[in-house]
């Protein structure tokens, strides 16, 4: 595997980013971490530069990290890659796929319109239907369109007068226009990051909830535990992951007294839940799938 030149795009120091660029440089003697703010585009010439590389010359580029946190400049990173791609360079997952999980809406819309149950959830620029949200869900999560790890995130509810919620809902709109609002949902203290690479399925690793936080993730104090879910959430998972065709990623599940519901597909899914939460490297089965592929 000595002529194989697999490029790693992720966050350089970062573990899931460095566990890849291991796992790649143990299959084939080549090791290269690409920092997507030091990538550089000549559209003149086809060469997309990052220091003395062109990636367009690499062989595959795996995609764990396109930036430390979303945003619309996470878009423009991965339109980037799409020359590399044009020249014949396999990225895992393409970044068409991968942009369409970026935007929390464009991910929820392909849910909804697979017919993936979800909390209930509005999306809307206007204040008044806002609060409408508010009084009807009780207590809403109102989410950034661009962000991981509950970042951004605030939950606004009818415990606060109304002047409350008429402040909380205007600040939270001064950096989201266009407000992503869904019902807060009874969790038993847990969710699930169920692992597919390549549309098959994996495992489960759980979500725990430390005790003072509303939601699990380990940004918030969470830890990661094994998980053995009934094979109905388990063909849940995969009909949500279908549609988007990713090479690796994650669902985001968590189960009700209604049934089990979808929150999300993650762009690049968590290789620290499935080590830690169920003893699985997934970064080394990745790399095994990247090779097949492109040998």
């Amino acid at each position: 595997m000595a002529d194989i030149k697999i490029g790693v795009v992720g966050i350089p120091s970062k573990w899931s980013t460095e566990t890849l660029a291991d796992a790649v440089e143990a299959k084939t003697g080549f090791r290269l971490v690409i920092d997507m703010n030091e990538v550089s585009l000549d559209l003149e010439s086809g060469r997309l530069h990052f220091r003395e590389h062109d990636l367009c010359q690499l062989d595959a580029l795996i995609i764990k990290k396109i930036s430390a946190s979303y945003s619309p400049n996470t878009l423009d990173r991965l339109e980037l890659l799409r020359v590399a791609e044009r020249a014949g360079v396999q990225v895992f997952s393409p970044a068409v796929n991968i942009l369409r999980l970026i935007d929390r809406l464009s991910c929820t819309i392909t849910l909804h319109n697979a017919g993936i149950p979800m909390p209930p959830t509005r999306v809307t620029e206007d204040i008044d239907a806002a609060k409408v949200a508010v009084r009807d869900f009780g207590s809403a999560v109102f989410k950034p369109l661009y962000s991981t790890k509950a970042r951004g995130m605030c939950v606004i509810d009818t415990d606060m007068d109304a002047d409350a919620i008429d402040i909380n809902i205007r600040a939270f709109q001064k950096d989201n226009p266009m407000m992503y609002i869904q019902k807060k949902i009874d969790l038993p203290g847990r969710d699930f990051g169920m692992i597919f690479l390549a549309g098959q399925y994996l495992g489960t690793y759980a979500r725990v909830n430390p005790g003072d936080s509303w939601n699990t993730t380990i940004h918030s104090g969470g830890r990661y535990e094994a998980h053995e879910p009934d094979q109905s959430v388990i063909d849940l998972a995969e009909r949500a992951q279908a549609p988007f065709n990713m090479d690796f990623t994650t669902v985001d599940v968590a189960e009700t007294a209604d049934g089990p519901i979808v929150f999300e597909v993650s762009a690049f899914g968590g290789f620290r839940g499935a080590q830690e939460g169920i003893g699985l490297n997934v970064a080394d089965l990745y790399v095994d799938h990247v090779i097949n592929k492109i040998v």
